[in-house]
């Protein structure tokens, strides 16, 4: 009897396919044992905030005949009134927190409990607790909260600065109000920074996040929270693939301060800065784009008197690289107020070492905003732009002391290529600081070809930096 040796070959094929599928489906983290360890300690925080009534809720374009019994009807239910009263309506707010002591240590984000007059945490059992705000960070959306409590279920803290990008995640919430549900993911990146968190180097992953996880707990594949779930980006309102957390160092560092001092301070240097891009790179003689470049130096802040001057690039400060600008306001922030440290610059294509002093973050940094300026224009045809002097009030008002010009008119031509925009004030052309309008076209017609030149401007408040060139 002949045997076909394709049927003899099949059971091998079938064992390597088996082995095959075992090994990628042990290639995937299994995150049952981590969900069934901390599940207990994730809970649920409702606020209540009372809301001021509204004048009228009645939906627009509904018109009843006055007299007929049926208007005051409406108005009352529409209205919330009650002979005439108007009647308080409360507003709720849901997020998640985690619980980091057994004595009832609650950490959340500032958002889920702002403005909060009662704070009501949930646990997996369904005990309800009112807990008290021991304070707050809103710059770093971190709040710590209270429950009088013994003997609670608690998440292990890990070290966020030991992740790595493509490592496992997962997350536990109440995306939507659906309590303790898990999802997972990976860490995208690190160190992001948002526009309204600079002090906050966001880890950035593609865990399903949705309003409700706010405050929940991050985890590494150890069971370690390494993470505060806080914001996602998105343009529908719900997940589109991008979240970030805060990282637990961070908020850590939050929590020590509440604790020991009720409120939370942060380190301050005092200059606006921007990126180095490679055009700027090339005008400021770097090899390359690095760096935070200064932009301004704020007036009486350590920066000024430690001898900061516009144009200077930062790459190490206090002995940590500073790779982009977004590198160094976490940095700075978590410096220690009244230390004295080492900053790294390039000025001038040299480099320089300089000592500066932290001081406390102002509670609230102003930035003077532009204005329109006063006839006595210049026009430059080299640049196909148009300048005007700055009158003393407007400078009071642009917290500018002296020189600069404002940009009255930009035709095509090198400086709108460059991004100049009316309303923009020149305050230093090709490292030279701008005198005034006349001064400003004597430099103007002095300038080089072919060649990337740094333009300061000022513009909304903020000062920064651009490339511009005139072609031959």
């Amino acid at each position: 009897m002949k045997v076909n040796k394709t049927w003899l070959a099949l059971p091998m094929l079938i064992t390597w396919l088996m082995l095959t599928f075992n090994v990628q489906a042990r290639a995937l983290p299994d995150f049952t044992e981590l969900v069934a360890d901390n599940g207990d300690a994730v809970v649920n925080i409702s606020t209540h905030n009372k809301a001021e009534p509204a004048s009228s809720m009645m939906p627009r374009g509904l018109e009843l005949p006055e007299g007929s019994g049926i208007d005051d009807f409406f108005k009352k239910f529409f209205e919330g009134q009650q002979g005439g009263a108007p009647v308080p309506r409360e507003s709720e707010s849901l997020g998640s927190g985690f619980v980091i002591s057994e004595d009832g240590y609650i950490l959340t984000n500032y958002h889920v409990i702002k403005d909060a007059e009662e704070i009501i945490v949930r646990f997996s059992d369904r005990t309800e607790l009112v807990a008290k705000l021991l304070g707050s960070d809103e710059r770093s959306d971190v709040a710590l909260l209270k429950v009088d409590a013994n003997g609670l279920k608690t998440v292990k803290l890990g070290d966020s600065n030991a992740l790595k990008v493509g490592e496992w995640v997962l997350a536990i919430g109440s995306p939507f109000g659906f309590d303790y549900s898990a999802t997972q993911g990976i860490v995208s990146a690190l160190g992001r920074s948002l526009p309204s968190d600079s002090y906050v180097p966001f880890i950035q992953t593609d865990v399903s996040i949705n309003p409700g996880n706010s405050g929940g707990p991050l985890f590494n594949l150890k069971g370690e929270v390494v993470g505060i779930n806080s914001q996602i980006y998105s343009r529908t309102g719900g997940f589109m693939g991008v979240s970030f957390a805060i990282p637990i160092d961070t908020v850590m560092n939050v929590v020590a301060q509440i604790k020991s001092q009720g409120y939370v301070s942060r380190g301050w240097l005092g200059v606006v800065i921007q990126d180095v891009t490679r055009e700027l790179a090339e005008s400021f003689g770097l090899d390359k784009p690095k760096g935070a470049l200064v932009s301004r130096v704020v007036a009486d802040s350590p920066a000024e008197k430690a001898g900061f001057k516009t144009g200077d690039v930062i790459i190490k400060f206090n002995d940590k690289e500073v790779d982009t600008s977004s590198d160094l306001p976490p940095i700075v922030g978590r410096t220690m107020v009244g230390k004295k440290v080492n900053v790294d610059i390039i000025r001038s294509n040299k480099p320089k070492t300089l000592k500066v002093t932290i001081e406390e973050l102002p509670a609230d940094e102003q930035l003077a905003s532009n204005s329109p300026s006063k006839p006595g224009r210049f026009v430059d045809d080299r640049l196909s732009m148009e300048v005007a002097d700055i009158s003393p009030k407007q400078r009071e008002e642009l917290d500018l002391a002296k020189g600069g010009v404002m940009v009255m008119k930009v035709e095509q031509g090198p400086a709108i290529k460059a991004g100049i925009r009316p309303g923009d004030v020149v305050l230093s052309l090709n490292n030279k600081e701008i005198k005034d309008p006349h001064h400003f076209v004597e430099i103007a017609k002095e300038l080089p070809v072919n060649k990337p030149i740094p333009v300061l401007i000022q513009r909304g408040g903020g000062s920064q930096f651009l490339a511009l060139e005139i072609k031959e």
